[in-house]
C-alpha cells in the first residue's frame, strides 16, 4: 500500500537540503527506490518535504540510508516526527 509522508524541518536551509540531496544521489545503487514522488518547499520556518512511497518498507529503507548521511552533515532531527498516512488512491496526470 502506498504511503504519504510529510516532514517539517525547521531551521533547515535550501543549501543544507541541496547538500544532503547531492550526497544521497551520489550513493551507489538506487537510494530512492520506491519513491513515487518527492516535493520540497521552503517556509518561513525552514523546509517541508512531501513524499509518496510505494510502501512502508521502501520508506523505511530510505530512512535507514538517510539518517546516517544527515547526521554526518550535522543535521539532527528537530521538530516533530514525520506525519505518515496510508494512501487510499493516487494517480499521475498523463500516465
Amino acid at each position: 500500500m502506498a504511503i504519504f509522508m510529510k516532514a517539517s524541518l525547521p531551521g533547515m536551509t535550501t543549501d543544507q537540503y541541496e547538500a544532503l540531496n547531492a550526497e544521497l544521489r551520489a550513493l551507489p545503487g538506487d537510494t530512492f527506490a520506491g519513491c513515487l514522488a518527492h516535493v520540497c518547499v521552503t517556509t518561513d520556518a525552514g523546509i517541508e518535504v512531501y513524499d509518496l512511497w510505494e510502501s512502508q518498507e521502501a520508506m523505511d529503507k530510505f530512512g535507514a540510508t538517510l539518517m546516517p548521511v544527515a547526521e554526518k552533515q550535522g543535521l539532527t532531527q528537530t521538530g516533530t516526527p514525520p506525519a505518515v498516512s496510508q494512501v487510499h488512491r493516487y494517480w499521475l496526470p498523463g500516465a
